[in-house]
């Protein structure tokens, strides 16, 4: 008799010991009773009765998901190699677990097609510039979609974009032409405003005499200190002109 009373306690006790459920402060666990969804549990100490009901364990800490390289073809039918980041955590630990058979799983693979499906509407320049605008991009996407599985998506990060060396030949190629196109800007433009002050002081010599007087007494001193054997010096036509008529006088 003794016996068996000692065998009913050791199972009462062995009963409440595996009732015992310590849950971490970012756990939490998601309690069936027979079968049916009952309510979430956690963080703590709780009960779970055996046989009677289950408990699923929840992780409720921001996850790291790596999204391996996907190919992806853009707008402007370029192929090149995108991988990225993905970082979420679940919200709703009943949803995650009623909804989806592998939340995880889930997540990681809705995030490959949706990377690609998002980059394959820009062109390559727009996932080479705007990396910021396309994670917000894929982000939301996926926000959206996982809400449904108690997930929230807080951020996508693109890592690598990867081009074949003929497409990374091309663009240094189109990088250098417009290095060249905005060199020849930029030198003509100085050419227009040059020729616009030289202009402005043309005609402000032509209306003022004394000045280009002046200004061939400095050409006369810049001339004398240079080593040239042969001057070629400009003489007005009106002087010229003047220089006849009177040797046309002193002849006469």
């Amino acid at each position: 008799m003794f016996d068996i009373v000692l065998g009913v306690l050791i199972a009462l006790l062995l009963l409440i010991v595996s009732s015992i459920k310590i849950l971490r402060e970012y756990e939490r666990g998601v309690i069936f009773q027979l079968g049916r969804f009952w309510k979430v549990k956690g963080p703590g100490l709780i009960l779970v009765i055996p046989v009677i009901q289950q408990m699923v364990r929840m992780d409720l800490r921001t996850i790291v998901l790596d999204v391996p390289s996907q190919d992806v073809i853009s707008r402007d039918n370029v192929s090149v190699k995108v991988n990225a980041v993905v970082y979420f955590r679940v919200v709703d630990p009943a949803r995650a677990v009623i909804q989806v058979v592998d939340v995880y799983a889930a997540t990681s693979q809705l995030a490959q097609t949706t990377l690609r499906a998002v980059l394959g509407k820009h062109e390559l320049d727009e996932m080479l510039a705007e990396r910021e605008k396309l994670n917000l991009d894929i982000q939301q996407v996926l926000d959206q979609q996982t809400d449904a599985w108690g997930i929230k998506v807080s951020n996508v990060e693109i890592k690598h974009v990867d081009l074949d060396e003929s497409m990374v030949r091309a663009i240094a190629r189109q990088a250098e032409a417009e290095r060249e196109r905005r060199a020849k800007v930029i030198y003509s433009e100085g050419e227009l405003q040059a020729a616009e002050k030289l202009l402005q002081a043309g005609a402000k010599l032509a209306t003022q005499p004394e000045a280009m007087q002046l200004r061939y007494l400095q050409i006369l001193t810049e001339i004398a200190g240079s080593k040239s054997n042969t001057i070629v010096f400009p003489v007005p036509v009106n002087l010229l002109g003047s220089l006849g008529e009177l040797a046309k006088k002193v002849s006469g």
